[in-house]
């Protein structure tokens, strides 16, 4: 099979690119440089040309603060050109892997593990155009699988954890939430989850959405403590904080722990508990260089 990963230099499409190295299926990456996926023409021209099988999309305009500045640019990525890639993929019987976000439960309230039919309910520009692109996926027709993913994180670009080890070995004191919790997701662990997908053919019949993060349930300030202790960096003193200590333009969701129950139980995943990964991913940081 072909497949196409969009938003390749993202840190989900590059762990995807080693995910998939050795997998028995052929893997087209492509970025903005190499495919504009907010041209229609573009998106229409390339897919119609290259036999795609499947389409993974990662590209996304992730940053929730910024969204709320740059609302017309967020709308354009996150919903505008999944509609245009949906709806060439449902032209060209192409399946869609969508990667989507917890987000779109923002104002949802309660400490159960969102399912996901549960309503959405997002309270920020960056929720709500993710939800747009779910729902434009839908309105194309298209063939589709769509999963939700939380606190993505890797040894990839800008992201909680690669702030966090900065950020705990040169300050002495640190403050971080403690009244908003969550999963984090180490970003291999979801691509090796999609890779593994793709590869064992487990997709056709199987479309709908679904979620997936690590195992385990933590806070912001849990979540830095792990990284802190698991890096070394024993000298700063890390205290909680209420959320209202960090004003933001955006209401982030207090409680959004993901329920993988339907993921695990489709596709035969076992999914890792997220200090195991959290410690894999500072070893490889430790041992190896990588891009800021």
């Amino acid at each position: 099979m072909r497949i196409l990963v969009l938003g390749a230099a993202g840190q989900l499409g590059k762990c995807i690119a080693i995910a998939a190295a050795d997998a028995p299926d052929e893997y087209i990456y492509k970025d903005i440089d190499d495919l504009d996926i907010t041209d229609s023409e573009a998106v229409k021209l390339d897919i119609q040309c290259n036999n795609y099988d499947i389409i993974v999309n990662c590209a996304a305009y992730t940053n929730v603060d910024k969204a709320e500045d740059q609302p017309d640019i967020a709308e354009r990525i996150n919903a505008t050109a999944v509609k245009y890639v949906a709806e060439a993929a449902a032209k060209n019987d192409c399946l869609l892997i969508q990667i989507s976000t917890d987000y779109v439960f923002g104002g949802n309230l309660g400490n159960t593990p969102r399912g996901e039919d549960e309503p959405a309910n997002p309270t920020g520009v960056y929720g709500v155009t993710k939800l747009q692109g779910e729902q434009a996926i839908e309105a194309s027709g298209c063939k589709a699988i769509v999963i939700r993913t939380a606190w993505l994180y890797s040894e990839f670009g800008k992201n909680f954890v690669k702030t966090m080890l900065n950020l705990t070995a040169t300050k002495p004191v640190l403050k971080v939430v403690f009244d908003q919790t969550g999963t984090p997701t180490y970003a291999r662990d979801l691509a090796e989850a999609i890779v593994d997908i793709i590869s064992n053919r487990k997709c056709a019949g199987y479309e709908g959405i679904y979620h997936y993060s690590d195992e385990g349930v933590c806070s912001w300030y849990d979540f830095t403590k792990m990284i802190a202790e698991y890096a070394g960096n024993t000298s700063c003193d890390i205290e909680p904080c209420h959320s209202d200590e960090f004003p933001s333009k955006v209401v982030r969701p207090s409680f959004s722990v993901l329920d993988k129950t339907k993921f695990k139980k489709t596709f035969g995943v076992k999914i890792p508990y997220w200090t195991d990964s959290l410690k894999k991913c500072i070893k490889n940081l430790k041992e190896e260089n990588y891009e800021a």
